[in-house]
C-alpha cells in the first residue's frame, strides 16, 4: 500500500468515532470497560468473491481512521453467512478474501484485533443467552428479516435468519465496544443490541456497556453505475454496476466509462435530478479527498466523457495496491491463516471472561478443568 493510498484513506478526521464518543462522554463513563478507553467493532460479511467500491469506501476507509483513535476489534462474520445457504469451499476461500482485503485496505493486525468469527466459540455461545432474552415479536419485526422472508418465503427463511440479529449483539457485547460503526441499515439491529444490554444488565446488575451506534458521515454511499438510485451492491442485477476490488484496471475503467450518466450536459451534484453524474462526482470525492464543489468547478464546461475518464483514472490508481497486496496474501494462505488465528486469540482473550461472567450470572455452573 502506497503513502498516497495510506492518506488516501485516513482522509479527513471529520466525525470519527472518537469525535462521536466524546461528544457524550457520560453514556459509558459508568458502565464496564469505559476506564480502559473506547473501543469498537464491525464486520462485512463473506458473501463475495470480492469487497466492492462501496464497501471500500463507505466503510473499509473509516475503519482504517478508526484504528488510530480506538481500540479497534475488525471480524470476518461467517457465522452470519450461513443464514443463506453456502457451498463450503466458496465460503472458505470467501473469508480468507475478505481478510485479506481488510489488510491490504489498511487494517493492521499489530494495531487492530482482527480474526474471524468462526474460531471464537464464545459468538455463539453468548448468542444463545441473548436469544433467549428476546421476544418473538421483537424478532419478526426486524425489518430485514421482514423483507428476506418475504423474498424467500417463510418457510423457506431459515431459523438463523430470524436469530441473525441476536447473534449480531452478541458479536457487539462481547468486546464490551462503546461505538459501532456500522451502514444505517443496522440501525436497527444496534438498538436491539442496546436494548438486550440494558435488559440484562437490569436483570443480572451490570455486565454489558450499552454500545452506541455510529453511523459515519464521512463515508461515501456509492451507488450503483448502471442503476444509481441503488445502493453499490454484490446483488445487483448487472455486474457492470458493480466495481470489484479485484478486478482488473482494465475492468475497472470499462465499467465507470460505461456508467449510466442522466439528461443534459452540465456536471454538477443534483441527487434527485443527476443521480448518475453526483454518484461519479461522489467517488471522485472520496477517492481523491477533494470536496465535491472544486471538482464541480475544475468540470464546469466539460462534457460527462472527461469526468468518467478522471474518476477511472482516480479509481484504478486507489484500488491497484491494494488489490496487488490482496492477491499477494491469498498466494501464502497458510501465512494469512496464521495471522487470523492470532487475532482470534487475541480476541478470545477478551471474549472469554465476559461470557464467563455472563454464565455465572444467569445460573449456569463454572466450565470443567
Amino acid at each position: 500500500m502506497t503513502e498516497q493510498t495510506q492518506q488516501q484513506a485516513r482522509g479527513a478526521r471529520r466525525n470519527t468515532v472518537a469525535d462521536v464518543l466524546a461528544q457524550d462522554p457520560a453514556t459509558t463513563a459508568h458502565l464496564p470497560g469505559a476506564g480502559r478507553g473506547h473501543r469498537v467493532l464491525s464486520g462485512m460479511q463473506p458473501s463475495a468473491d470480492s469487497l466492492h467500491l462501496g464497501n471500500y469506501l463507505g466503510a473499509l476507509v473509516n475503519w482504517v481512521r478508526t484504528q488510530d483513535d480506538v481500540e479497534s476489534f475488525f471480524f470476518v462474520p461467517d457465522l452470519h453467512a450461513i443464514t443463506v445457504p453456502q457451498e463450503p469451499e466458496a465460503l472458505a476461500q470467501r473469508t480468507r478474501v475478505a481478510a485479506a482485503q481488510y489488510i491490504a485496505a489498511g487494517i493492521d493486525p499489530q494495531r487492530s484485533t482482527l480474526f474471524v468469527q468462526s474460531q471464537v466459540p464464545e459468538h455463539a455461545q453468548l448468542a444463545w443467552v441473548l436469544t433467549c432474552m428476546t421476544g418473538m415479536g421483537e424478532a419478526m419485526r426486524m425489518t430485514q428479516f421482514k423483507d428476506k422472508a418475504a423474498k424467500q418465503g417463510q418457510d423457506a427463511a431459515g431459523v438463523g435468519l430470524l436469530a441473525y440479529p441476536m447473534l449480531m449483539a452478541a458479536d457487539i457485547l462481547l468486546y464490551q465496544p462503546h461505538g459501532v460503526p456500522v451502514g444505517d441499515d443496522q440501525r436497527q439491529h444496534v438498538e436491539l443490541t442496546r436494548t438486550l444490554a440494558q435488559r440484562f444488565n437490569h436483570r443480572f446488575g451490570e455486565t454489558f456497556v450499552v454500545p452506541t451506534g455510529f453511523y459515519p458521515e464521512a463515508g461515501a454511499r456509492i451507488y450503483d453505475l448502471q442503476a444509481p438510485t441503488s445502493k453499490m451492491s454484490k446483488s445487483a442485477q448487472s455486474p457492470n454496476g458493480l466495481i470489484n476490488i479485484l478486478d482488473a484496471p482494465k475492468t475497472i475503467a470499462k465499467r465507470i466509462k460505461s456508467a449510466v450518466t442522466d439528461d443534459g450536459t452540465q456536471v454538477r451534484f443534483d441527487r434527485e435530478a443527476k443521480p448518475g453524474v453526483s454518484n461519479l462526482l461522489t467517488i471522485l470525492s472520496a477517492v481523491t479527498q477533494r470536496p465535491v464543489a472544486a471538482l464541480e468547478a475544475e468540470f464546469e464546461g466539460k462534457m460527462y466523457g472527461h469526468l468518467k475518464v478522471a474518476v477511472a483514472d482516480a479509481v484504478v490508481e486507489a484500488l491497484a495496491p491494494i488489490r496487488e497486496r490482496a492477491l499477494e496474501l491469498l498466494e501464502d494462505p497458510t501465512e494469512l491463516d496464521r495471522i487470523l488465528a492470532d487475532g482470534a486469540h487475541k480476541a478470545r482473550e477478551v471474549a472469554q471472561p465476559v461470557l464467563q461472567d455472563v454464565y455465572a450470572k444467569v445460573g449456569f455452573l463454572p466450565p470443567m478443568g
